[in-house]
């Protein structure tokens, strides 16, 4: 027997849908997996196995075909459980095929049933919108699905009541929308800073403005204290742009069971970051440093200690406000708008400077001293015969 199961898959801020088709046949008991899965797709396979067993539902004793088309996407990530599980109880009779009609399922499962949270839930439901149909997710993503007026989200804690939901044994509320939003952290405030007025009205003009700042200053000085400071100096993010923050660090994984990310991110990398996980990488490109820093501020200390290659990749965001990630298959671009920050130690000359108040000398190199070898004579002009 046949079942259908429709799912998304994430590619960058993207949520393209997917079906899942199972087939249950006779012959040899077997478990294959096509429609180009990763490594965690593949491993579904003893995940659901004892997810069901443990739940008390039948696996089949059969030929076991799972399809995930398109074909020719790639898949990846582990909120396939929850639709190949209901695929298969599906075929087997267990969940009415008119059940599974205009519900979008995914989810992790465990060996005991239960349903564990997977990132992207803002994505899953915006590709579950753009088709109107309901989504069935995991509780602890339920409430950042939520997030998306317009679609529901249903989050059930366990496979037996995803099951008993759509076969009409029990009953699942929408899950309402988070009522309080709150931000990843709490943003230190600048008047927490005693003294530094030029560096506090330097942050003042360049929040004001949405200039880039570069502060030089000796190690201890304070850049760092200052730096996280900014964030609380630019306005709140409004619905639109909340949103859009939200939606970006939901699909790296960043925001699993979050609420609204209502102030400006701050992100900090250290000065030995790659340049792809600068603007992002992997075989499907997800978001880097500079995309989560969007619509907020990125702070990078020791300046002059990152690698040549990720200060090059800065051009393009800190002029378009994007980030174009190419690969084989596809070219994906990311939302890159930001306030630079960057804190650097001043020279060795300047600080013996400021200390002496005199400019060192340079020491005399003994190649210095050398007397210069002469010139070279001149070549002798030929002689001009006559005739």
């Amino acid at each position: 027997m046949l079942a259908q199961v429709r799912t998304y898959s994430l590619y960058g801020l993207e949520a393209l849908p997917v079906t899942v088709e199972v087939d249950v046949s006779a012959g040899m008991p077997s478990y294959t997996v096509v429609g180009l899965p990763d490594k965690a797709v593949e491993e579904s396979r003893e995940r659901v196995r004892s997810a069901l067993k443990n739940s008390g539902f039948p696996y089949p004793q059969g030929r076991v075909v799972v399809n995930l088309a398109p074909a020719e996407q790639r898949k990846e990530g582990s909120h396939y459980d929850l639709p190949i599980a209901l695929g298969l109880l599906c075929a087997q009779g267990v969940v009415p095929q008119a059940g599974l009609e205009g519900i979008a399922a995914a989810g992790e499962l465990g060996l005991d049933g239960e349903l564990r949270a997977v990132p992207g839930g803002v994505n899953l439901a915006l590709g579950a919108l753009a088709e109107g149909f309901k989504l069935l997710i995991p509780a602890a993503s339920a409430r950042e699905a939520a997030l998306i007026e317009g679609v529901e989200v249903y989050g059930p804690q366990s496979l037996r009541q995803a099951v008993g939901f759509l076969t009409g044994e029990c009953s699942l509320e929408p899950t309402p929308p988070p009522e309080s939003v709150d931000a990843l952290e709490a943003v230190p405030d600048l008047l927490d800073v005693r003294g530094q007025a030029k560096a506090k009205r330097a942050l003042e003009i360049a929040a004001a403005g949405g200039h880039h700042l570069l502060m030089v200053g000796t190690p201890g000085s304070g850049k760092t204290m200052l730096a996280k400071r900014m964030p609380g100096l630019l306005p709140p993010l409004s619905r639109e742009e909340a949103l859009e923050v939200t939606r970006i660090h939901s699909a790296a994984g960043k925001l699993v069971g979050g609420g609204l990310i209502r102030t400006p991110p701050y992100r900090a990398p250290h000065s030995t970051i790659s340049d792809a996980g600068l603007i992002g990488g992997g075989s499907v490109p997800k978001p880097g440093e500079i995309s989560l820093a969007h619509r907020g501020v990125l702070f990078m200390d020791e300046f002059p200690e990152f690698s040549r290659d990720a200060l090059e990749v800065l051009r393009q965001p800190l002029e378009d406000g994007v980030v174009t990630v190419s690969r084989a298959k596809a070219s994906l671009t990311f939302p890159a708008k930001f306030l630079l920050v960057a804190a650097m130690n001043p020279c060795p000359c300047e600080v013996q400077s400021a200390r002496t108040g005199n400019v060192p000398l340079l020491q005399s190199l003994p190649f210095l001293d050398a007397p210069s070898p002469p010139p070279p004579a001149p070549a002798p002009r030929p002689a001009s015969l006559p005739g």
